[in-house]
């Protein structure tokens, strides 16, 4: 897969008024994955706890059991870990994420070309 494909192919799985999974929660849920903690997570990504944290109760409620599974604090501290439901829910949006990217990396190139310098676009959509 294209190193940038996850730049420009953004797919959100949706789930009623919210997103069961997008590139920010797949992101979240990797972080979680490297750091064992959601407050470590965030930070590796820029994000407060608390935004990180209504990410993983939203995915939570979202999937038919927990993709994150918070540990509470104690003598060795608390933390998060990522279940099997969460590993293969993130497996698979990546897999999804290569598929879209599989169909419209040639079109898109030919979309490219009638684009300017990246210096001189601006901000609109």
């Amino acid at each position: 897969m294209n190193p940038h494909a996850r730049k420009i192919i953004r797919i959100g799985i949706p789930m009623g008024e919210h997103y069961a999974m997008g590139p920010g929660k797949a992101a979240l849920l990797e972080a979680i994955q490297e750091t064992g903690s959601i407050s470590a997570a965030g930070r590796k990504l820029d994000m407060s706890y608390r935004r990180a944290w209504l990410l993983v109760d939203e995915m939570n409620k979202c999937f038919k059991s927990p993709v994150v599974v918070a540990r509470l604090g104690g003598v060795k501290g608390g933390g998060a870990e990522v279940t099997d439901l969460g590993r293969e829910a993130l497996k698979r949006y990546r897999a999804l994420q290569a598929l879209a990217w599989d169909a419209v990396r040639h079109p898109l190139r030919e979309f490219q070309r009638l684009l300017g310098p990246e210096e001189s676009a601006g901000s609109q959509d």
